[in-house]
């Protein structure tokens, strides 16, 4: 597969969409797509926090996109019945985003599926193995997190 032991980026890209692959897959089965997914659980996580109201712009932080992208999410989201929206009390610019019935526990589903299919990629590798995999994940967005790339 990767004869250059040092091509890090391919070795990260292949690991990345192989994960990504089987995600896709889980959340397909539900009619929804792995970021709509990703969406979900960070706004039922948010709910079980108690933040009083989410709106557009926390997530397209969280997640990373522009609001194009995010507007999207949210419109399908919306039509699938997964999520709510209605005019913020505290900001009236807002939309206030919260999940429906059909929705609750999503960050329960995707951390167990997210468990899941790290643990399958992790086959034979031991316990300690798997903690130093997810230490260095840890560091690297830690290095990340402090500006240091151009994203």
């Amino acid at each position: 597969m990767c004869k250059n032991t040092s091509a890090y980026g391919l070795k990260i890209a292949i690991i990345d969409r192989t994960f990504k692959r089987m995600m896709d897959k889980w959340a397909s089965d539900m009619g929804l797509t792995f970021a709509q997914i990703r969406v979900l659980g960070e706004i039922t996580d948010m709910e079980e926090e108690g933040i009083a109201e989410i709106n557009q712009k926390d997530l397209e932080r969280f997640e990373k996109v522009s609001h194009p992208t995010m507007t999207g999410i949210i419109k399908r989201l919306e039509s699938k019945g997964f999520v709510k929206c209605c005019p913020s009390e505290i900001d009236k610019r807002l939309k206030k985003i919260s999940c429906t019935d059909k929705s609750r526990n999503m960050f329960e589903k995707l951390e167990a599926k997210d468990y899941e299919v790290f643990h399958n990629m992790c086959k034979g590798f031991s316990q300690e193995e798997i903690e130093t995999i997810n230490s260095f994940f840890d560091r690297m967005i830690a290095n990340i997190s402090q500006d240091k790339f151009d994203l």
